[in-house]
């Protein structure tokens, strides 16, 4: 059945501009002006801002970690990332040592089937290494899963350094990509024992044991394996101005280098750890942490001339009684921020109505790029005749106010509770399905695995 969206003003990374756009089926059939549909429901635009769907590169659903499992399973958090406008969320498949790529991709299929109420793809985590692991790589290439992640933090998720440069060497062969978590674990661990020792265990500690400059010597270190071997990679979740400044350096070198960063690190500071309440503070524990005021504009400006490629989430929820694990030693916190439901109004909040980005940078990094360096462009990311009809219908005067008590989360908390945001996501379609009607989830657990392809940022 057709669907006409009349008026509306049509965003893509490079324009604004006012068009119908009709939808038949579950693709975008046409997009220009006075279109007419005799067969199919007219919904008016007018006064709205229609955005390709969202696609959120960095989730983690149903994850076990820090003794616990994460507050949001693929149901609940694909439900949440639908009512934030995001139509296609890739999340991280990610097998214990020792067990294949192979088992820990049947799991996360397990996982989402028939309980992702958005389209979804996986990242394959590499925390071994061995002959079979590389042949796998070639494996998951070919099924569509193209992107991978590596740690440099974290011992039960880090290989060697020899390992990961390999590594890199045979995502080169396959035309594949890793995403990189960079911290330098070593140093950190040295600073936590200190803190310890000193009996300062409070989440006050957290930031204090991951300051900045590991973050930056981590993301050198990378860059430097990924120079000799001669491929891109992916910095995740970047939090600091020094962080930056070595991959301007590598880019100057002429390396590929791709940036993500978080709704976390544009809009919280790290003032947000010295809460008097546990909790209060504790709720924030993530890594990296929340970091400083001056980390907060560099990101904004980075964003702006397009140094950054996208912004994603890495959603990682617990709830204030997982969040308690760690009330004796900070490091049993579990790490990690709900955002997946909230991305899309904080960034067009605190970036395109505040003047810091425009309409056109905030649909390259939630829909373009993302599509693009994910490997599921055109069919995602795009208004365009042939593209999956994801539409996010936005309400620039429809202002509302960010409450952990209307959220679809399945957490307690919200980080950003009060926060009064510059309009809200007024319609949510889901390859030409009306999934979401002014916050109200009418879509089930509609979603489908999207096999994706390499990379063409």
């Amino acid at each position: 059945m057709e669907k006409l969206l009349k008026g509306g003003l049509v965003v893509s990374g490079q324009s604004v501009q006012q068009a119908d756009v009709l939808l038949d089926g579950q693709k975008i059939c046409a997009v220009g002006e006075h279109l007419s549909s005799g067969k199919g429901e007219i919904i008016d635009c007018r006064g709205k801002l229609l955005f390709p769907g969202f696609i959120d590169g960095h989730t983690h659903f149903d994850l076990s970690v820090a003794g616990t499992v994460t507050a949001d399973d693929f149901a609940t958090g694909s439900r949440a990332a639908l009512r934030g406008g995001t139509t296609m969320v890739v999340d991280f498949s990610a097998p214990d040592k020792g067990e294949t790529l192979r088992h820990g991709l049947d799991l996360w299929r397990e996982k989402a089937a028939g309980k992702a109420a958005c389209d979804y793809g996986f990242h394959m985590t590499i925390d071994d290494w061995n002959a079979g692991i590389s042949r796998e790589i070639g494996e998951m290439v070919a099924e569509g899963i193209p992107t991978f992640k590596m740690y440099m933090t974290y011992p039960a998720m880090m290989i060697p350094e020899g390992d990961m440069y390999n590594a890199l060497l045979r995502l080169k062969e396959v035309g594949g990509i890793a995403g990189v978590h960079c911290e330098n674990s070593g140093i950190i661990d040295a600073l936590i024992a200190k803190a310890k020792a000193e009996g300062r265990l409070s989440p006050a500690s957290h930031p204090r044991t991951r300051p900045a400059p590991l973050e930056a010597e981590a993301i050198s270190h990378l860059l430097r394996m990924a120079e000799l071997a001669d491929t891109p990679v992916i910095i995740v979740h970047l939090s600091t101005a020094a962080g930056l400044e070595e991959v301007r350096a590598a880019r100057r070198r002429g390396q590929t280098v791709y940036v993500e960063t978080c709704p976390h690190y544009l809009l919280l500071e790290d003032s947000v750890y010295d809460a008097p309440e546990y909790r209060e503070a504790a709720k924030f524990v993530c890594a990296p942490p929340i970091r400083k005021k001056e980390d907060q504009e560099a990101l904004w400006d980075a964003l702006r001339n397009g140094e950054i490629q996208t912004v994603a989430t890495d959603h990682c929820s617990f709830t204030l009684a997982q969040k308690d694990m760690g009330r004796e030693d900070f490091t049993k916190i579990p790490g990690g921020l709900p955002g997946v439901e909230t991305r899309g109004t904080l960034l067009y909040t605190a970036g395109v109505a505040a003047g810091r980005i425009t309409l056109q940078d905030m649909c390259r990094v939630l829909c373009e790029n993302p599509a693009k360096l994910y490997g599921c462009w055109p069919r995602k990311g795009v208004i365009a005749p042939g593209s999956d009809a994801d539409i996010v219908v936005y309400d620039p005067a429809a202002d509302s106010i960010i409450t952990a008590a209307d959220q679809v989360m399945n957490v307690d908390y919200s980080p950003y509770e009060g926060f009064r945001t510059a309009g809200s996501i007024a319609q949510v379609y889901l390859r030409g399905a009306l999934a979401v009607d002014h916050g109200k989830i009418l879509a089930g657990p509609d979603g489908q695995f999207i096999p994706r392809g390499k990379c063409v940022l």
